[in-house]
């Protein structure tokens, strides 16, 4: 079986796809700048990019982790998160409170999608 990857760097790629699943690394806002709702709506912005680059969308989501750094943040990065998943293809979804890339990092997300 045959192991697609996409962008690849020094120790990762964003995408991996194999026998019908992509796999997303875990994405961060290109603009840590601003709060969790924003933050969490460019991260899913960009994984919608990743989906497409594997040839599936969000409607195929199969599973979600989500890092936050802050549970107090947790319902600002549900409300984007609810404005973005497709109604009715909700995939299993964990949220964990962790320590991330930097300060201002608020949110990271990993999915995993069926094609």
């Amino acid at each position: 079986m045959s192991i697609t990857r996409h962008d690849e760097n020094a120790i990762m790629s964003k995408v991996v796809e194999h026998n019908g699943v992509v796999y997303i690394s875990g994405n961060t806002a290109n603009d840590n700048s601003v709060g969790m709702k924003e933050q969490t709506e460019q991260v899913l912005a960009i994984i919608d990019g990743y989906l497409a680059k594997g040839g599936t969308d969000k409607s195929k989501l199969l599973t979600a982790m989500i890092f936050i750094s802050d549970m107090s943040l947790k319902p600002e990065m549900n409300e984007a998160w609810e404005s973005w998943i497709t109604p009715g293809c909700h995939p299993t979804r964990a949220c964990v409170c962790s320590g991330l890339g930097s300060p201002q990092t608020l949110v990271e997300i990993i999915v995993t999608a069926a094609k």
